[in-house]
């Protein structure tokens, strides 16, 4: 059995969407959600679904190896981030090398990079007149949406899309697609 960490910031719908994906898998399970926010409805998503949960401050995750240490106490084979808004730190990325993905609410790699998430990808897309947009999904390395894509999917942009209705399009597009590309991803892998 695979066991998947999810690193989250915020909401948390994708990280639910995920656990609920696997929920009854015999191959892979999310055992557990990790946040740099205490505040985090993610939290409390993942709590209702019975999914361990940790907390932990830039210093932990920066300067210290707490978060590898937990992780790999836990026996984590991979690591999924799902709206988690911090750069990931090269030991990090070192110990699970080709181990860690991300989802990006864009076509990477235009609107990528620090500062470019949620409505802030939505709202410059939108400005910027484009035809299409989409998800990307992609490994992580040391710099912000910067590692090799896996999975790109994309939806057009009518011209009455504000960046609201976009944000929609992108959910539904997130929703539909990571949790397959993750258990391909994962399942590839071996």
């Amino acid at each position: 059995m695979y066991k998947i960490a999810i690193l989250a910031s915020g909401s948390g719908t994708n990280a639910e969407n995920i656990i609920k994906y696997f929920g009854k898998s015999t191959q892979i399970k999310v055992e557990l959600v990790l946040s740099n926010n205490n505040n985090a409805f993610v939290l409390k998503r993942a709590a209702k679904l019975n999914v361990e949960t940790m907390v932990f401050n830039r210093e932990m995750f920066y300067k210290t190896d707490k978060v590898i240490d937990f992780l790999n106490k836990k026996n984590i084979d991979f690591v999924v981030l799902a709206g988690f808004l911090w750069l990931i730190p090269n030991n990090f990325v070192s110990v699970f090398k080709s181990k860690i993905i991300n989802i990006h609410p864009a076509l990477l790699p235009k609107y990528g990079g620090k500062g470019m998430y949620g409505m802030y990808v939505h709202n410059a897309v939108i400005e910027n007149n484009e035809k299409e947009s989409g998800i990307s999904i992609h490994h992580v390395n040391e710099k912000y949406d910067d590692g090799s894509i896996i999975f790109q999917t994309k939806c057009e942009i009518s011209e009455n899309d504000t960046p609201e209705l976009l944000a929609q399009k992108i959910h539904e597009l997130e929703y539909q697609y990571f949790p397959k590309v993750i258990k391909k991803w994962i399942l590839e892998s071996e």
